[in-house]
């Protein structure tokens, strides 16, 4: 039997699961949101064009209106200013939109501390335990944070001082950058980056030094709880937007059974 023609028979009979990682969009999509004088992004909405009326009698469609950056999303490397050189989100190959995934759960930290950081000791920890991080695949960080994806405020969680959503540190994203195989980081928040981000040396690190590196990001993921520590294959293809600097994404999982 073909190796294409065993997938599709093990997906049918459930040997393979397929996980669904991606929050539904709507108009209730929580979105980042940055301080004046920056610009901010839309909020997703659907504009009716015809539903079965005298505007097209037979069928129902709508306008999108949405950022690159809004809900489930794919961040390319020209997306930020260290990475202007670099892919839009169309030239992203697509034999990087399918790659191994591991989950490194420390969802029990940052439920005590919602500005808990992932140091690269905690990752050193995890390879001890559970093998290398694979080459050319996903690392996924899972916080718990997916649980708060609901409602706008619960997710940002921002007071006077800023966002507080937990995150990687300056370290570490240096270190992923820089000396491991991984082609991306993976997060359940808004963005890849803590809430308070914003206030590191450099600012918003995981964005600086990973897009920098020609490596991407996917965000406000879900179901990484379901997941194996290591084993699953994540298939994450953005839409190919000319000269886009991220896309909203479907991402699903692949897990044996």
């Amino acid at each position: 039997m073909s190796v294409l023609r065993s997938l599709a028979d093990s997906v049918r009979s459930g040997a393979i699961e397929v996980i669904d990682l991606t929050a539904p969009l709507s108009e209730d999509t929580p979105i980042l949101q940055l301080p004046e004088p920056f610009g901010n992004t839309i909020r997703f909405r659907l504009e009716e064009i015809s539903r079965y009326d005298d505007r097209g009698p037979g069928w129902y469609w709508n306008d999108i209106h949405t950022g690159e950056h809004t809900g489930t999303h794919f961040d390319a490397p020209v997306h930020w200013a260290t990475g202007r050189d670099g892919q839009d989100v169309s030239q992203v190959p697509v034999t990087s939109l399918i790659a191994p995934a591991v989950v490194l759960d420390f969802s029990a930290e940052a439920g005590k501390d919602p500005d808990f950081l992932l140091q690269i000791d905690h990752v050193k920890e995890w390879e001890r335990a559970n093998g290398p991080l694979p080459e050319g695949g996903w690392l996924l960080y899972r916080t718990g944070w997916d649980a708060r994806s609901g409602e706008q405020d619960t997710f940002l969680n921002a007071d006077e001082t800023g966002s507080h959503t937990p995150g990687i540190s300056v370290e570490c994203a240096r270190w992923l950058a820089e000396e491991t195989p991984v082609l991306g980081v993976g997060v359940e928040t808004v963005g890849t980056d803590a809430g308070a981000a914003h206030s590191f040396d450099p600012a918003f690190p995981c964005h600086a030094f990973l897009l920098g590196a020609g490596k991407y990001g996917l965000t406000q993921l879900r179901n990484l709880d379901r997941l194996p520590v290591t084993g699953a294959v994540v298939v994450a293809p953005p839409l190919p937007i000319l000269g886009g600097s991220g896309s909203p994404v479907r991402v699903l999982a692949l897990v044996e059974r």
